[in-house]
C-alpha cells in the first residue's frame, strides 16, 4: 500500500510512521524497513529516516500464510450449548490471524477448544459472527453450527442483536443522551484507519452518560450498525475519544494509563437460533478496569452501575 505523509506525521520516523500507517508493532515495522519492504520516493527507507510531508511511502508487506492452526488461547466462556457459544475476550487478544499475527488468535482458540468449528471452514468464519478489536475485552457470539451462524449472522445484519459497550472518554457529553449517525469509510491517507466520511457506509452508535469525573466521562454505548472501529471513530469525531486508544486519542494526553483502550462490550442480547427465544449475557468490567474507576474516585456527576 501507498500512503502521503500528511502534515501531522511530518518528521516522524519512519519505523514509527510504519507501525501507525500500517497498523502492526513497532518492532514489526522496523524488520519491514530493515528488510527493504518499504520505500521513501522510490528508495528504500531507514527506520530512523525522518518522513517528509507530502512524500510517498509505499509498504509491501509480505505474503503471510493466515491458516488456521488451533492452539490453547486463554478466554472466557459465558454460555454454550449445542447451537451458541458467548465468549468474555480479553484485551490485547487479535481475533483473527493475519500480518504479524499468525498465532497466539482467538480464533486459534475457538477451534482448538470446540473442534467442530473447523468444519465451518473460512466461508463461515469458524463460526465467529462479528469481532472486536485487539485492545477491546467483552462478549462475542458464536454460531456452532452452520445453520446457527446463518440465524445469528442474518439477525446482525438485520440489527435484531443489542450489543452494548461500556467506554471511558475524554471530556463530557453535552447531553445526558447522543446518538452520532455519521457515515464511515477507510482513511485514504492512512488504510488501516477508518474515518467520517461522506459516502461511507451508514453507521449509527447511541451514547449514553452513567458517570462524569473532571477530565474523562463513562459512557455505554449501544451498536446500531456493525461497521470497523465504529465506536472507536464516532467517539473521537464528537471529540471525546476512548482513554487509552493511541489510534484515534489524536494528541490528547491522559494521566490514566492501562496498557489497552478502555472499551468494553458488557452485554449482548439475541435472539436464540433453536429455541428462538431472547436470551441475555453480561460480561462484568474485567479488573484492569475496575481498578481504573477506582482510581479515580467518586464520580462528580452520575454513578458507576453495579452489573
Amino acid at each position: 500500500m501507498t500512503v502521503v505523509v500528511d502534515a501531522a506525521h511530518a518528521g516522524w520516523r519512519l519505523d514509527r510512521f510504519v507501525a501507525e500507517a500500517g497498523g502492526v508493532s513497532r518492532a514489526h515495522a522496523r524488520r519491514l524497513v530493515e528488510d527493504g519492504h518499504v520505500t521513501m520516493g522510490g528508495a528504500v527507507g531507514r527506520p530512523r529516516q525522518p518522513v517528509p510531508e507530502g512524500l510517498e511511502v509505499t509498504i509491501e508487506v509480505p505474503v503471510v500464510d493466515t491458516s488456521l492452526v488451533p492452539e490453547p488461547v486463554e478466554f472466557g466462556v459465558v454460555h454454550e450449548d449445542d447451537s451458541v457459544i458467548v465468549v468474555d475476550k480479553p484485551a490485547n487478544l487479535v481475533v483473527h490471524p493475519g500480518a504479524g499475527h499468525s498465532t497466539g488468535t482467538l480464533l486459534a482458540g475457538l477451534v482448538y477448544r470446540f473442534p467442530e468449528l473447523a468444519e465451518l471452514g473460512e466461508e463461515r468464519r469458524y463460526g465467529l459472527v462479528h469481532r472486536l478489536d485487539r485492545d477491546t475485552s467483552g462478549l462475542l457470539m458464536v454460531g456452532r453450527t452452520a445453520s446457527a451462524f446463518d440465524e445469528l449472522t442474518a439477525a446482525l445484519a438485520a440489527r435484531e442483536v443489542t450489543r452494548e459497550y461500556w467506554g471511558l472518554v475524554h471530556g463530557h457529553l453535552e447531553a445526558a443522551t447522543a446518538t452520532v449517525d455519521a457515515p464511515i469509510a477507510r482513511d485514504p491517507n492512512r488504510p488501516t484507519r477508518m474515518a467520517v466520511r461522506a459516502g461511507g457506509r451508514p453507521a449509527r452508535t447511541h451514547f449514553s452518560r452513567l458517570a462524569e469525573w473532571s477530565e474523562v466521562s463513562l459512557i455505554s454505548m449501544r451498536l446500531e450498525t456493525g461497521r470497523t472501529h465504529q465506536i472507536r471513530v464516532h467517539s473521537a469525531s464528537i471529540g471525546h475519544p476512548i482513554v487509552g486508544d493511541g489510534q484515534y486519542g489524536g494528541r490528547l494526553k491522559s494521566t490514566i494509563e492501562i496498557g489497552r483502550s478502555f472499551l468494553h462490550a458488557i452485554y449482548l442480547s439475541f435472539r436464540h437460533p433453536v429455541s428462538g427465544e431472547t436470551v441475555e449475557f453480561e460480561a462484568p468490567l474485567p479488573g484492569e478496569l475496575v481498578e481504573t474507576l477506582a482510581s479515580l474516585g467518586p464520580p462528580q456527576r452520575g454513578e458507576v452501575p453495579g452489573r
